[in-house]
């Protein structure tokens, strides 16, 4: 395999934040994966789709196994997509090209690091900030009448306040650097262990011991129990297919391939546990104590009696959500936005630019009840999940893990640059499968594929990308367009 020509790289243009990682520069081991997650599973959003599971009618055992099938896969999923960049080096918006090519690339691009990174990025920069406003109030009981009836586009003041500080402590990360923040969650790891633990056994003392809570129902759920189920899970799943899209721009940072995988598949699985424990304890031990459904977790610390006890847990609440927003929406937003722009933007100046269009969104109108967060999830999923499939195809099956990186970063011929800079067979699919992910929700008899997004989309797109650009149907077209097999010979 050829060296790879940095020189030449930059020569054409691309910044190093766009160049593959220098052997040199891979310092990240087991412990930096490990801990790297743990704010993207213990946040608030997660807490309130759990709670919408319940809402929905789901048993103990239901959601409890639907968390630990979920974390497998999530895990899995991190693991495969993320060989290439611990193999490479290379970050998200370069792997693109592999399947789409140069131009066909900000397609895929645009939807993970645009799109949805800035929707998330709103949406969970307003859940940390009502976990800042309850903070506050403890520590300030007046902050939470300021402006009286005031509101801006359904916010109040101190709501307004909150979510502006929220976002500023965002964007101050931000300038710390991915080196910062390998350290930012090896020190919030032990945090969250204490903090939610503390929480679940508060929980399950308030509701009279764990057999209460082991005994709980729910209301029933009414349909395929099947269905119902795999729906559920990819609730969980869904919540991650922003970040397993995008998770080469960590695992470029791994010493090696089996460091990431070690690291991250313990990882994930061990918070999950701790989270399925503490979410589940927390969310029915409440219920069960103050006889209402409590589906969002801030409603759960308002209640504590202590300072101290509401000040740790909602600082912990914060921490763990500013990493999940850095980690999971800026990052990736902030990469994509300079491989669209690269002579013009770095990734600090797009990760600015997106944190700026998040407050535009309106993210509050994403937490109006106990399940508005699904419609939210179940987009993102069918969105999403046809590029992973297509990118686990692709270099799995079609490249057979083996990339050619001065091709990759020739933006004018080579292999990768297709027809005219697109991959039409990537584009055709990433269209089809999100169709048959998403069209249940206009059509109620489809429903069933629009519950299961996230499964339906990578699956289709896995099979239906590898049939296309299987050497049969690759072959039949080169028979047909001599000038496309010349252009990519």
């Amino acid at each position: 395999m050829k060296l790879f020509n940095r020189e030449k790289a930059m020569a054409a243009g691309y910044s190093n934040d766009v160049l593959p990682t220098k052997e040199e520069d891979r310092k990240w081991g087991v412990s930096n994966f490990f801990t790297v997650w743990m704010g993207s599973v213990h946040n608030i959003p997660n807490y309130i789709a759990i709670g919408g599971l319940f809402a929905l009618g789901l048993s103990v055992g239901q959601v409890f196994a639907a968390i630990m099938v979920a974390s497998v896969v999530i895990a899995a999923m991190l693991v495969l997509n993320g060989h290439a960049g611990s193999k490479y080096g290379l970050p998200f918006a370069m792997l693109l090209r592999l399947s789409y090519g140069p131009k066909g690339a900000m397609i895929p691009g645009v939807l993970r690091g645009v799109i949805s990174a800035i929707m998330w990025f709103g949406f969970q920069t307003y859940a940390g900030s009502q976990a800042l406003s309850i903070l506050i109030g403890k520590l300030w009981p007046t902050y939470l009448t300021l402006g009286g009836d005031w509101n801006l586009l359904g916010l109040s003041l101190p709501a307004l306040i909150s979510f502006l500080l929220f976002w500023l402590f965002n964007v101050a990360l931000i300038y710390g650097g991915m080196a910062f923040l390998g350290k930012f969650t090896n020190i919030l790891s032990p945090l969250v262990y204490i903090v939610f633990g503390g929480m679940a056994i508060w929980a399950i003392n308030l509701a009279g011991g764990i057999g209460p809570i082991l005994s709980y129902t729910g209301s029933g759920v009414a349909g395929n129990k099947i269905v119902i189920f795999i729906a559920a899970i990819t609730a969980v799943i869904a919540a991650w297919a922003a970040p397993i899209v995008n998770i080469s721009d960590f695992t470029k940072l791994a010493k090696s391939t089996k460091t990431q995988a070690i690291g991250q598949t313990v990882g994930l699985v061990v918070s999950y546990l701790l989270f399925a424990v503490a979410s589940i304890a927390i969310i029915v031990g409440s219920e069960i104590a103050f006889g209402t459904p409590i589906w969002n977790v801030l409603d759960v610390v308002a209640r504590f009696d202590g300072t101290f006890a509401v000040a740790i847990s909602v600082l912990t609440l914060c921490l763990t959500t500013l990493s999940v927003n850095v980690t999971g929406n800026i990052v990736p937003a902030g990469y994509q936005l300079a491989s669209l722009f690269p002579k013009t933007l770095t990734f600090k100046s797009g990760a600015i630019i997106a944190a700026v269009v998040g407050i535009l969104v309106m993210p509050w109108k994403l937490m109006e009840n106990a399940t508005s967060i699904f419609t939210f999830l179940n987009i993102i999923g069918g969105i999403l999940a046809p590029v992973t499939g297509i990118m686990l195809a692709q270099y799995f099956i079609i490249s057979k893990t083996k990339i050619d990186l001065n091709a990759l970063y020739d933006s004018e011929k080579g292999k990768y640059y297709y027809t005219k800079g697109f991959n039409i067979n990537a584009i055709i699919t990433t269209i089809v499968a999100g169709v048959i992910c998403l069209i249940g929700n206009f059509v109620p008899v489809l429903k069933p594929l629009y519950d299961m997004s996230w499964f339906v989309g990578i699956i289709t797109a896995f099979i239906l990308y590898t049939a296309l650009e299987s050497p049969y149907s690759k072959g039949t077209l080169m028979q047909k367009t001599p000038e496309l097999n010349k252009e990519n010979s």
